[in-house]
């Protein structure tokens, strides 16, 4: 499928599946270099990121675990600037490496809300790795460490990623059009 209908909007295939996975094994390779022999704990943003922290975890070398929290930063096609927790972290973190898996970051919201939270339980080290980033819509200063693939500022769906609850099976990123 190239192009697709999901609620009142219609978006085109942007990545294809073999290329998320090209991207996915790259950061994988790289991660597992740095987090040799660490143990980290991988801490899964839901719902979004299942799909990325699952392909991840299963190219990972390395001894490790995996949890999830789930916060909330979207209504419809944009940010809505505000981040809610509603779903918190039940793992002990203190003097752990600790590995933000996030779907896609792009203002920078929900990162920051969770790298605050997370700083209160005085990890060894928090990285953020993200399947997608948005430089040109990031506005906060906590470095993006891993990132699979970069896009621009466009609204996206797929591989996770949703648009008001319907999109997150497609095996590719698609890209809204503009109708």
């Amino acid at each position: 499928m190239s192009r697709i209908q999901l609620h009142d909007k219609t978006f085109d295939l942007f990545i294809s599946e073999a290329e998320v996975n090209r991207a996915i094994d790259k950061l994988a390779l790289e991660i597992g270099r740095k987090y040799d022999g660490k143990r980290p704990l991988f801490l899964g943003v839901l719902n979004g990121a299942f799909f990325f922290a699952a392909e991840l975890v299963k190219r990972l070398d390395i001894e490790c675990e995996i949890s999830f929290v789930k916060v909330a930063s979207y209504h419809g096609t944009s940010s809505s600037g505000t981040v809610t927790q509603l779903i918190g972290l039940t793992e002990r973190i203190e003097g752990r490496h600790v590995v933000v898996l996030e779907d896609i970051v792009d203002t920078g919201g929900t990162v920051e809300n969770i790298m605050a939270s997370l700083a209160e339980h005085h990890p060894a080290s928090v990285s953020i790795a993200a399947l997608l980033f948005k430089p040109s819509a990031y506005k906060k200063t906590i470095p993006i460490e891993h990132v699979a693939l970069e896009i621009p500022n466009a609204f996206v769906v797929g591989s996770g990623l949703d648009h008001d609850g319907l999109g997150r099976n497609l095996r590719g990123i698609y890209r809204i059009t503009e109708n």
